[in-house]
């Protein structure tokens, strides 16, 4: 016969260690994905920001770079444009079945590649920009018994192109090389099956490209296109050198007026800085949602 003083309490369950550990585990997994670098240039740009709303030093400095930003813009978005141009013309004809179409396209690929932006710029800029006013006079005095002794051919001189202009020229030439191998990557990625069922239903090899081809590519050539986007804005600052009045160009002139290189070279990495992260994480974004699209259509 057993005595009892009380009702019985349930066994302890042993704790499983293991458990905690896994537990841990995922914990400094979700710790370690976090964007902790993105919240250290955040945190450095909100004491920026503070500084050019209450420091009258940084407020100078940002108002007079403020005065350049359009210029940066309007340069990257123009440059970018054309050479995207550029770089589809040439890219088409680094997949040219005709030779001669295909090493002129390969012959100024590896030049651009093969020589410094910033040296394409000094080059495009003063040299090949007056040989080709140079040029245009020769046409001009050509015509003249047509339009005339003195017609706009004649009277054009390289002081009449303004250094913006030719800053964006070679800019455009420059990313042109580099945005027509992204177009290459592009088209060649492609299934060849997809232009031979083309021209199976009698497209032609224009029309195949134009139709079938291109906007498949284009579409996959989006992010890094994006890419070559914000490299271009960085080198964007390059223009600088020709005098271009940039964000660059007016913290170079005010840092010499006021010698206050620190702040306005810091102030001038931030504003860098912000534009290319914030076009970064578009970016991703885009290229997220064209994953996930492509997912879904798979």
């Amino acid at each position: 016969m057993s005595l009892t003083t009380g009702p019985q309490r349930p066994a302890a369950i042993p704790l499983d260690p293991t458990a905690d550990r896994s537990a841990q585990g995922r914990f400094v997994d979700r710790m370690s994905q976090w964007p902790w670098w993105l919240l250290i240039i955040v945190f450095f740009g909100v004491l920026i920001v503070w500084n050019a709303m209450t420091s009258e030093l940084y407020s100078a400095i940002f108002s007079r770079l403020l005065l350049g930003i359009g210029v940066t813009i309007f340069t990257t978005l123009v440059a970018y444009s054309l050479a995207i141009l550029i770089g589809l013309i040439a890219g088409l004809g680094r997949v040219s079945h005709n030779p001669i179409i295909f090493n002129i396209a390969t012959l100024y690929v590896q030049v651009i590649r093969g020589v410094p932006i910033l040296v394409q710029l000094l080059v495009i800029a003063f040299v090949i920009v007056p040989i080709v006013i140079d040029g245009v006079n020769l046409l001009g005095n050509a015509l003249a018994p047509l339009i005339g002794m003195e017609n706009f051919l004649t009277r054009t001189k390289p002081q009449d192109v303004p250094f913006l202009s030719r800053s964006i020229i070679a800019l455009a030439i420059a990313y042109g090389g580099f945005q027509a191998e992204t177009f290459r990557a592009g088209i060649q990625s492609i299934s060849k099956g997809q232009m031979e069922a083309a021209r199976s239903l009698g497209m032609s090899y224009l029309q195949a490209m134009r139709y079938v081809i291109l906007p498949q590519a284009i579409r996959r050539v989006l992010p890094p296109l994006g890419n070559d986007f914000i490299a271009m804005l960085k080198d964007s600052s390059l223009v600088s050198v020709l005098g271009v009045r940039d964000i660059t160009q007016e913290a170079r002139l005010y840092a010499s007026a006021s010698f206050r290189f620190l702040e306005t070279y810091t102030s001038l990495a931030f504003l860098y800085l912000a534009m290319t992260i914030v076009l970064s994480l578009g970016v991703k974004w885009l290229e997220n949602r064209l994953n996930s699209e492509g997912r879904a259509q798979g």
